[in-house]
């Protein structure tokens, strides 16, 4: 009882962290404007990680790759956490769980990704139709741009509504679907 307890706490707070990082990230990759409440709040609140693994870890083409490693590494120390309280990986074998469940970390930090950009596009999709001109509008429209952009190229609107949200959240699900949950599967499966 207790342990579970534990685990739902450990959970929690690196589930809460990495997707702070995250959303650093993508607000960074998508060019979202850093004057926005939310750009200030999640900087504040992942830069005692992220600014001493700068130094560490080099950007690529523009891009902090320090976010997306350190919530990779959270979710690598969660799953070893969560395996220890819960008995599992005591054995001999305990070092030789370590790479599939760094594997498994990625596939964790691939699925909060693809959940974070259907979240997104269905937040954009329903602020466009009730509140168009909420503070909020400029940065969902920054954020959900890249991924509708490739749909609505090549799909006109139906009757003036654009369905390329709808394309952008099955692609999502057939990601998560098929990929992500498969190597999910295969990974869990091994002893």
């Amino acid at each position: 009882m207790l342990a579970d307890a534990i685990v739902f706490l450990i959970a929690t707070a690196c589930g809460l962290l990495a997707i702070a990082l995250l959303l650093r990230f993508y607000l960074q990759w998508a060019r979202a404007g850093y004057r926005n409440p939310v750009s200030q709040f999640v900087n504040a609140l992942t830069d005692f990680m992220v600014r001493p693994a700068r130094r560490v870890i080099p950007g690529l083409w523009g891009l902090d790759l320090a976010s997306p490693i350190l919530a990779w590494l959270i979710q690598y120390v969660e799953l070893i956490l969560i395996t220890r309280i819960k008995g599992a990986g005591t054995g001999l074998s305990a070092g030789a769980a370590l790479g599939p469940l760094a594997l498994l970390a990625a596939i964790m930090v691939v699925k909060l990704g693809l959940y974070m950009v259907m979240i997104v596009v269905i937040l954009q999709a329903l602020l466009s139709w009730v509140n168009p001109y909420s503070p909020l509008t400029p940065l969902l429209n920054a954020l959900a741009r890249p991924f509708l952009r490739v749909f609505q190229q090549r799909i006109p609107p139906v009757g003036n509504v654009d369905l390329s949200p709808l394309f952008v959240i099955v692609v999502c699900q057939l990601l998560l679907m098929i990929p992500v949950a498969y190597l999910e599967a295969w990974l869990l499966r091994t002893p």
